[in-house]
């Protein structure tokens, strides 16, 4: 019996049974003949290769999507008319999207070949009873392994033997701080954080040495574990492809309709030549196909992602770019998102004093204050005592790089206590020279302390001792001002440090004499204890505000972590968050989903949160209507990331799993940069909404003359080549300049849209009625007017055409604010593109009406002033009606 599944809970089990169970020895380990025959039965120690979908398979998909049908469509129609230009432009656009989809397909695949990169690749096994170094692929249950500080974990192995052992397991559970290891068995159901007789494949020893026993090798193990949760959470649509998907159906459908009703009623109630009805027909889906909408979306996104970057957030697919905007609820990682993953002093206990530290990480910048008051460390003997011993008796060192800033070799913890010192005013240099070190006792998990013996170079010997407070407390007899030590006052004060989610260390000093050169257990009694230092992972100065901005709009924040619920309630409360009740990762499991979405309404932080737990959360959010944005860094998140409506991955800490599943990436790990990207989102998707409501109107104008001259039997006042021309040329200056529009006053103090939202509200659909109304008629009464002043049909047709353009250029201005008035000189500043669209378009009319060339294709006629002055004013008019329209919303109250 040597199959992983066959030690159900190895935690729970004492290490003989768990030998027993894979005939293995602690001396010898495996034969080689054995490793052998179980490597076959079990396969590699790594995660299974996903077989991808083909190149061309991913290629043809990309193609498969309405609204590649209208522009497919579009294309062959403008075949039909001999317009090769045209139809080069739109199979471009659509060739370009399909690029970028096969670009940014196979996203699955990347999160696991991430989550594979995690395993070690070498490890130390004990085989024939020698120690041997091997391909870490080639390990199998039972395998006895050997790990040290700076080596990652090969594989889930049980712990029978450890050494002041100490494992960063935050990528995988959560753990703010390196966790203690031990050999003790701990119950069935303990979280995955606190089984503290396991280390988990993929994660890094920081500090110690031991010797554990291999019970689950590559797809079994917990890393394994998640990278099957990866690989089967389905990516979900962003709500803008969804919402375009579903109006490109509609306007297919209506487009096919209406086009077969003219053409029986041209044909048959009207008795029209079948070709003309056929061209009136194509114009009419010429006219009515929006097949610049893709690309000014596009446009949109691509000029949104730029703008992203310029604040640190990296898009990975551009249809994200928008999602932000719409989300209601922001699930973020605790460790590393909204704190910095640095562990930092926050506070002093000295027996006479509370001290409070500022500063973060370990930059060794900050202050001393006592209720407020700052508080000068060189005049205080008790703190420069206690600085001191945190100084001496430490392993730990602090490094400074220009570009990365503070970082620490070694513990963590030990490298807060060393900033702390810094900020006090000491030199490890100095220190060390004035009382060098003569012997240690290193912590270990069993023992929870460290003991340092020094001596001074003027005849005098000291023990430093640091560790937990209850094992240092339990060795000292009296306080630093000389006054028998008080434990229940000493007590209160820890109880009351610890529930504000602080870790404590307790440092005491002894003398000794100058001849003692070593430290035996005698040693470890009679200490002086000098004070607390109370340890915290701080929130990141920034996430506060950011937080509130969220809120502000409407955006609900929730923090979930694998981190204890007292450390999650304390943080959750000084970012504030509802840390009452904080909900467990144990609850959850007892929860249904029903319970579970009700229970999601008391609190907003979550604790001991498994990768599982984060999947559940997520989709009872989603059940109950939200769209979802996660935010993360580990490899516990990568699932949860890719289950979200978007994920958010940290650059600088994530790992590659996580960066791999997300959306989007923050390149300075900055929760502040997530509420900017909610704003950038918020705009794209206002700017998309304006085009939207630029391009429909103009393009159901110039359907709406086509289709009443048909009804009609009057003569059409634009060809269909001409309707080309017009959507050629402004769809690549008016329509493109409204992707430059800045962000609306009060972007964020407006709530989130609502996920099941159309694209086009009822106030939307009602504008873009009216304005091709007011587009149908003033192209009418130009074309009427013209051929009543005697000049011709192309003449007249020609005044059409450019009523038609210019009815664009000024309802431009109309939509650079919804409903906002744009009758001041404002709205000709803050978008310098749509001026030069302007420029460009009067240019390009100028030579569709004048160029002899263009005057030959398109069958155009020069105009006179009369003409012009005609068109002047049913321009200023159209602008005029639309500004009226927009004063009676601002009347009702209604906002789009």
């Amino acid at each position: 019996m040597d199959h992983p599944a066959a030690l159900k809970h190895p935690h729970a089990q004492d290490v003989a049974s768990i030998l027993a169970a894979l005939r293995s020895d602690t001396q010898r380990g495996l034969d080689s003949a054995e490793a052998q025959a179980r490597l076959a039965r079990h396969g590699p120690n790594r995660l299974p290769e996903v077989k991808a979908r083909s190149a061309w398979l991913r290629l043809a998909l990309q193609f498969h999507s309405p609204l590649i049908y209208v522009l497919l469509a579009a294309a062959g129609l403008t075949l039909l008319l001999h317009d090769f230009t045209d139809s080069g432009v739109i199979v471009g656009v659509v060739i370009v999207n399909a690029i970028i989809g096969f670009l940014q397909e196979g996203r699955a695949e990347q999160a696991l070949a991430a989550v594979r990169r995690l395993l070690a690749q070498r490890a130390v096994v004990l085989r024939d009873g020698l120690h041997q170094e091997i391909d870490a692929a080639a390990l199998v249950p039972g395998d006895v392994v050997l790990i040290e500080g700076g080596s990652r974990v090969p594989a889930d192995l049980r712990l029978f033997e450890a050494r002041s052992l100490r494992v960063d397991e935050a990528a995988l559970t959560g753990e703010s701080v390196a966790v203690d290891k031990s050999v003790a068995s701990v119950a069935d159901d303990a979280a995955l954080a606190e089984r503290r007789c396991m280390t988990w494949a993929g994660t890094e020893v920081r500090y110690g040495q031991a010797r554990g026993v291999v019970v689950a090798t590559g797809p079994t193990t917990e890393l394994g574990r998640i990278g099957h949760l990866v690989s089967a959470v389905p990516r979900s649509d962003t709500p803008l492809t969804r919402r375009l998907d579903h109006f490109a159906r509609q306007i297919t459908l209506f487009i096919v309709v209406a086009s077969a009703l003219i053409f029986i009623w041209g044909l048959w109630l009207e008795a029209l030549p079948p070709l003309e009805v056929f061209l009136a027909v194509v114009g009419l889906a010429v006219a009515a196909i929006p097949e610049g909408l893709p690309a000014i979306v596009t446009i949109v996104l691509a000029l949104g992602a730029r703008a992203m970057a310029r604040h640190h957030a990296l898009l990975r697919r551009l249809p994200a770019a928008e999602t932000l905007g719409s989300v209601n609820v922001i699930c973020t990682d605790k460790t590393g998102t909204l704190t910095r993953n640095e562990m930092t002093a926050v506070g002093v206990l000295l027996p006479d004093a509370t001290l409070a530290v500022s500063g973060a990480g370990y930059a060794p910048k900050g202050e001393f204050s006592i209720d407020g008051k700052p508080h000068a460390p060189a005049q205080d003997a008790a703190l420069q005592a206690l600085a001191r011993a945190a100084l001496l008796c430490n392993d730990a060192q602090l490094q400074h790089d220009a570009e990365d800033g503070w970082s620490v070799v070694g513990d963590p913890t030990e490298g807060a206590l060393l900033t702390l010192a810094r900020k006090a005013g000491l030199d490890e240099a100095r220190e060390h020279a004035a009382a060098p070190r003569v012997d240690v006792i290193p912590f270990e998990s069993d023992r929870r302390y460290m003991a340092t013996l020094h001596h001074d170079h003027h005849g005098h010997g000291f023990v430093l001792l640091k560790g937990a407070p209850e094992r240092v407390l339990a060795r000292c007899i009296h306080s630093a001002d000389g006054l028998p030590l008080r434990r229940d006052a000493w007590d209160a004060r820890i109880a009351q440090a610890a529930a504000s989610g602080q870790r404590l260390l307790a440092i005491a000093r002894r003398d000794v004499p100058a001849a003692r050169t070593s430290l035996g257990a005698e040693d470890i009694a009679g200490f002086t204890l000098l004070g607390l230092v109370a340890l915290q992972d701080p929130p990141r100065p920034e996430a506060a505000a950011a937080v509130a901005e969220c809120k502000r709009a409407g955006i609900r924040v929730l923090m979930i972590t694998g981190d204890h619920a007292l450390t999650a309630a304390a943080i959750g409360k000084q970012l504030g968050l509802r840390g009452a009740g904080v909900l467990s990762g144990p609850e959850i499991d007892t929860l249904d989903a029903s319970a579970l979405r009700a229970r999601l309404q008391t609190t907003d932080v979550i604790a001991r949160a498994s990768p599982e737990h984060k999947l559940r959360l997520v989709a009872a959010l989603k059940a109950d209507g939200a769209q979802v944005a996660m935010t993360g860094d580990g490899v516990n998140d990568a699932p949860a990331l890719k289950a979200a409506d978007i994920g958010v991955a940290m650059g600088l800490r994530g790992t590659d799993a996580a960066r791999a599943a997300a959306d989007l990436v923050l390149g300075d790990d900055n929760f502040a940069s997530v509420a900017h990207a909610v704003r950038e989102g918020r705009r794209l998707f206002d700017n998309i909404s304006k085009a939207l409501l630029f391009i429909l109107p103009t393009n159901g104008g110039e359907a709406g003359v086509i289709l009443l001259a048909v009804l009609l039997g009057w003569a059409l006042p634009v060809s269909a080549s001409q309707i080309l021309w017009v959507n050629l040329v402004t769809e690549i200056t008016l329509s493109v300049a409204l992707a430059f529009e800045p962000a609306e006053p009060g972007i964020m103090r407006r709530p989130p849209r609502a996920p099941g939202a159309a694209l086009l509200s009822g106030a939307m659909l009602a504008r873009i009625a009216y304005v091709s109304l007011l587009m149908m008629a003033s192209t009418f009464i130009a074309f009427e007017w013209e051929l009543a002043r005697g000049v011709g049909i192309d003449a007249a047709r020609t005044a059409a055409v450019n009523m038609l353009v210019i009815g664009e250029m000024v309802y431009l201005f109309n939509m650079r604010r919804f409903t906002a008035s744009s009758i001041d000189f404002g709205v000709l500043r803050g978008n310098a593109a749509a001026l030069w669209a302007c420029a460009l378009l009067a240019l390009a009319q100028a030579l569709f009406t004048y160029a002899p060339p263009l005057q030959a294709v398109f069958h155009t006629r020069a105009l006179d002033a009369s003409a012009w002055l005609l068109l002047g004013v049913l321009g200023a008019a159209k602008f005029l009606a639309v500004e009226a329209e927009k004063w009676w919303l601002r009347r009702r109250g209604v906002s789009f």
